[in-house]
């Protein structure tokens, strides 16, 4: 392979890694999400990104929403099917972001286990956490989908942040 072969391969490899390295942490919620989708999933919690789960899990979570994470959020059948079908058309389509367990956890994904592996154990219990699933404890604009290092709003995790940065 020629010099110039190996240039443009490297321009091709990094024109396709950027936009893959920047979705980590920008989630934004897809536009045209049907107004349901705000109230009911988020009066109870924040409305979680559809990327951050397959397709597959997605449809687990929206079948068995009488027993949702331990509480009855139970829908009528169009409102059930509006949000779910949101929710299929723009989930993930990596492995990396399968859900494991029954329903599906999108903290026990691959890509959210990687990304946390150096958050304290002792951080998950804290009064301001109390659960992995609660990211804007720690992303301070994670209802707008930006899960940035340098918007993490603890400073027990700030001072993390910069310590593997420098």
């Amino acid at each position: 392979m020629t010099m110039k072969n190996l240039v443009h391969c490297a321009l091709l490899a990094a024109a396709i890694a950027a936009p893959l390295a920047g979705r980590a942490d920008s989630l934004p919620i897809p536009a045209g999400a049907p107004p349901s989708f705000q109230a009911e999933c988020g009066g109870c919690h924040l409305p979680f990104p559809p990327a951050l789960l397959t397709a597959a899990d997605w449809r687990r979570v929206m079948a068995r929403l009488d027993q949702h994470y331990g509480d009855n959020a139970s829908l009528d059948a169009q409102t059930r099917g509006e949000i779910e079908a949101f929710l299929v058309r723009h989930a993930a389509t990596r492995d990396k972001m399968a859900g494991q367990g029954d329903p599906p956890r999108l903290t026990a994904t691959p890509w959210f286990q990687r990304e946390h592996r150096k958050v304290p154990a002792s951080l998950w219990r804290d009064a301001r956490v109390v659960s992995a699933s609660n990211c804007a404890a720690c992303h301070e604009r994670a209802a707008e989908g930006s899960f940035r290092e340098r918007e993490l709003t603890l400073p027990e995790l700030q001072r993390r942040s910069k310590d593997r940065h420098h």
